[in-house]
């Protein structure tokens, strides 16, 4: 049974790049040691997979040339895909793309994770180890203004809330828990999610990765997955917060 891990890092990271005045790819960003970087980090946790699909855009010669000169210890693994909407496009192409890639191996279980995170190990270890289809959740206060939510209603079905323009969240139905996402998920049904893929509209294309995380989980009933919480969790979007990685 192959699985796969799918890492998202084609957005420009226009907040990091002005956090530090110089024009970088964020995941690939370290300054004395390259196994700081987040890159580095997150295919590290994700070695035990049979394949990890990085999907990239920005600067994307430059991430060819971190992955080439710097990640030859999981060559065997590594598969590298360019999205070339990551700058008229939401994040899902990305994921699309990642789902793409893993139908054509027949993988039997996806982990994704979004390539801006700095996660602890056994938490991650958690995730990889749950026999179910897995959400995740960080213990961060829940604000409109950053926050990517989402909340169990009383059916036990998982439903996603945001706001791009970072206003205000809404529920407009009695809900059993509410959490702030972790940004990582597990899919065990693949069966179902290239169903799912393959089913995308235009404008869902176009849209973010919640489009395909919310129509998969949304199908499950509160059996049929886990929430999985990261005891360290860190959204680097700027160079103070992965400073606060090295700690």
């Amino acid at each position: 049974m192959k699985k796969a891990a799918i890492i998202t890092v084609a957005g420009s990271s226009t907040r990091f790049r002005e956090s530090i005045n110089k024009d970088c790819l964020k995941c690939i960003y370290f300054e004395n040691n390259y196994k700081d970087s987040l890159l580095y980090k997150l295919v590290s946790l994700c070695k035990t997979y049979d394949s990890i699909v990085i999907v990239g855009g920005y600067k994307f010669e430059d991430l060819e040339d971190f992955i080439n000169q710097n990640l030859k210890e999981f060559a065997d693994k590594l598969i590298t895909i360019k999205n070339d909407h990551f700058a008229d496009y939401g994040s899902g192409y990305s994921l699309y793309l990642g789902v793409k890639e893993c139908q054509k191996i027949n993988a039997a279980e996806i982990l994704f994770t979004e390539g801006d995170l700095f996660l602890d190990k056994v938490s991650f270890d958690k995730i990889i180890n749950c026999s179910k289809s897995a959400v995740t959740m960080n213990h961060d206060p829940i604000e409109a203004k950053k926050a990517v939510a989402f909340y169990i209603n009383e059916k036990g079905t998982i439903k996603y809330i945001y706001d791009t323009a970072h206003s205000s969240l809404f529920i407009d139905e009695p809900f059993l828990g509410i959490y702030n996402s972790g940004q990582v998920w597990k899919f065990t049904d693949t069966g179902r999610l290239f169903e799912i893929n393959d089913s995308l509209n235009q404008k869902e294309l176009e849209g973010t990765n919640l489009v395909i995380v919310q129509k998969y989980f949304e199908q499950l009933k509160q059996n049929e997955y886990e929430v999985i919480g990261f005891e360290q969790w860190i959204n680097c979007n700027t160079v103070v917060d992965y400073k606060k990685s090295l700690i």
